[in-house]
Protein backbone atom coordinates (compact mmCIF):
# COMPACT_ATOMS: atom_id res chain seq x y z
CA UNK A 1 0.00 0.00 0.00
CA UNK A 2 1.29 3.56 -0.61
CA UNK A 3 1.54 5.80 1.96
CA UNK A 4 -0.96 8.39 0.82
CA UNK A 5 -1.99 11.17 4.07
CA UNK A 6 -5.56 11.88 4.18
CA UNK A 7 -6.94 15.63 2.76
CA UNK A 8 -5.66 18.39 5.46
CA UNK A 9 -6.25 21.85 4.60
CA UNK A 10 -9.85 23.63 3.61
CA UNK A 11 -12.87 21.34 3.53
CA UNK A 12 -14.35 20.42 0.05
CA UNK A 13 -18.12 22.08 -0.19
CA UNK A 14 -21.05 19.92 1.28
CA UNK A 15 -23.09 21.42 -0.34
CA UNK A 16 -24.16 23.60 -3.19
CA UNK A 17 -27.17 25.91 -3.85
CA UNK A 18 -29.20 25.51 -7.69
CA UNK A 19 -30.16 28.52 -9.30
CA UNK A 20 -34.29 28.28 -8.08
CA UNK A 21 -32.93 28.00 -4.02
CA UNK A 22 -32.50 24.09 -4.19
CA UNK A 23 -29.85 22.31 -2.25
CA UNK A 24 -27.86 19.85 -3.31
CA UNK A 25 -26.09 17.26 -0.65
CA UNK A 26 -23.04 17.00 -2.39
CA UNK A 27 -22.08 14.17 0.11
CA UNK A 28 -24.89 11.71 -0.89
CA UNK A 29 -23.40 12.32 -4.85
CA UNK A 30 -19.93 12.09 -3.75
CA UNK A 31 -19.77 9.11 -2.27
CA UNK A 32 -22.20 7.31 -5.16
CA UNK A 33 -18.98 8.70 -7.43
CA UNK A 34 -16.69 7.08 -5.37
CA UNK A 35 -18.67 3.33 -5.59
CA UNK A 36 -18.66 3.76 -8.96
CA UNK A 37 -14.90 4.78 -9.31
CA UNK A 38 -13.35 2.02 -7.07
CA UNK A 39 -16.04 -0.70 -9.18
CA UNK A 40 -13.84 -0.10 -12.06
CA UNK A 41 -10.05 0.81 -9.88
CA UNK A 42 -11.23 -1.71 -7.10
CA UNK A 43 -6.92 -1.84 -7.27
CA UNK A 44 -7.00 1.32 -5.25
CA UNK A 45 -8.68 0.64 -2.27
CA UNK A 46 -5.56 -1.48 -1.80
CA UNK A 47 -3.08 0.71 -3.02
CA UNK A 48 -4.36 3.96 -1.17
CA UNK A 49 -6.46 2.73 1.70
CA UNK A 50 -8.47 4.73 4.16
CA UNK A 51 -6.68 7.62 3.08
CA UNK A 52 -7.45 7.37 -1.03
CA UNK A 53 -11.00 6.93 0.00
CA UNK A 54 -11.32 10.40 1.63
CA UNK A 55 -9.37 12.12 -0.97
CA UNK A 56 -11.73 10.21 -3.31
CA UNK A 57 -14.71 11.69 -1.80
CA UNK A 58 -12.80 15.43 -1.76
CA UNK A 59 -11.87 15.47 -5.06
CA UNK A 60 -15.42 14.18 -5.85
CA UNK A 61 -16.78 16.78 -4.10
CA UNK A 62 -14.91 19.32 -5.86
CA UNK A 63 -15.79 17.62 -9.44
CA UNK A 64 -19.52 18.03 -8.17
CA UNK A 65 -19.69 21.56 -7.37
CA UNK A 66 -17.35 23.05 -10.44
CA UNK A 67 -19.51 20.93 -12.75
CA UNK A 68 -22.83 22.17 -10.99
CA UNK A 69 -21.39 26.07 -10.83
CA UNK A 70 -20.19 26.17 -14.29
CA UNK A 71 -23.51 25.21 -15.45
CA UNK A 72 -25.43 27.53 -12.86
CA UNK A 73 -23.39 30.83 -13.78
CA UNK A 74 -20.45 30.46 -15.14
CA UNK A 75 -18.30 31.54 -12.54
CA UNK A 76 -15.97 28.36 -12.69
CA UNK A 77 -14.79 27.02 -15.79
CA UNK A 78 -15.44 23.30 -15.00
CA UNK A 79 -12.83 22.22 -17.78
CA UNK A 80 -9.83 24.30 -16.65
CA UNK A 81 -10.23 23.33 -13.21
CA UNK A 82 -9.90 18.99 -14.22
CA UNK A 83 -7.02 20.38 -15.98
CA UNK A 84 -4.88 21.79 -12.80
CA UNK A 85 -6.51 18.93 -10.56
CA UNK A 86 -4.61 16.83 -13.31
CA UNK A 87 -1.32 18.39 -13.12
CA UNK A 88 -1.70 18.28 -9.04
CA UNK A 89 -2.55 14.57 -9.52
CA UNK A 90 0.11 13.50 -11.73
CA UNK A 91 2.61 15.08 -10.14
CA UNK A 92 1.79 12.80 -7.39
CA UNK A 93 2.40 9.80 -9.84
CA UNK A 94 -1.40 9.57 -9.75
CA UNK A 95 -2.46 7.36 -13.67
CA UNK A 96 -4.13 10.60 -14.93
CA UNK A 97 -6.20 7.88 -17.10
CA UNK A 98 -8.25 7.15 -13.60
CA UNK A 99 -8.77 10.98 -13.49
CA UNK A 100 -10.43 11.17 -16.83
CA UNK A 101 -12.72 8.11 -15.89
CA UNK A 102 -13.36 9.93 -13.15
CA UNK A 103 -14.68 13.24 -14.67
CA UNK A 104 -16.66 10.22 -17.23
CA UNK A 105 -18.09 9.05 -13.62
CA UNK A 106 -18.93 12.56 -12.44
CA UNK A 107 -21.31 13.42 -15.49
CA UNK A 108 -23.22 9.85 -15.17
CA UNK A 109 -23.92 10.43 -11.64
CA UNK A 110 -24.72 13.86 -12.11
CA UNK A 111 -27.07 13.05 -14.94
CA UNK A 112 -28.49 10.37 -13.21
CA UNK A 113 -29.40 12.34 -10.01
CA UNK A 114 -30.95 15.18 -12.30
CA UNK A 115 -28.88 17.70 -10.30
CA UNK A 116 -28.24 19.74 -13.19
CA UNK A 117 -31.19 22.06 -12.10
CA UNK A 118 -33.25 23.92 -13.82
CA UNK A 119 -30.61 24.03 -16.56
CA UNK A 120 -29.66 20.50 -17.00
CA UNK A 121 -28.52 20.71 -20.68
CA UNK A 122 -25.91 23.70 -19.70
CA UNK A 123 -24.57 21.76 -16.94
CA UNK A 124 -24.71 18.37 -19.52
CA UNK A 125 -22.25 20.55 -21.79
CA UNK A 126 -20.14 21.36 -19.41
CA UNK A 127 -19.66 18.17 -18.13
CA UNK A 128 -19.15 17.06 -22.09
CA UNK A 129 -16.62 19.60 -21.90
CA UNK A 130 -14.94 18.04 -18.49
CA UNK A 131 -15.12 14.58 -20.33
CA UNK A 132 -12.77 16.31 -23.30
CA UNK A 133 -10.22 16.36 -20.24
CA UNK A 134 -8.75 12.74 -21.77
CA UNK A 135 -6.15 14.96 -23.26
CA UNK A 136 -4.94 15.04 -19.84
CA UNK A 137 -3.12 12.18 -20.46
CA UNK A 138 -1.13 14.86 -23.07
CA UNK A 139 0.70 16.79 -21.04
CA UNK A 140 -1.53 19.82 -19.04
CA UNK A 141 -0.76 22.54 -20.95
CA UNK A 142 -2.75 25.48 -20.57
CA UNK A 143 -3.72 27.91 -17.63
CA UNK A 144 -3.21 27.36 -13.96
CA UNK A 145 -5.87 27.70 -11.31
Amino acid sequence: MSRVAPPSGANPPESFELADGTQVDLGPLARRLCQLYYDVYPDDLERYGTAGQAWCEHDSRYLLAWALEDARAGTVDCVEQVAWLGRVLKGQAFPIERLARHVELTAAVLRSSGAGGPRPERCRSNIRGCERTHQLRMGFSGTTR
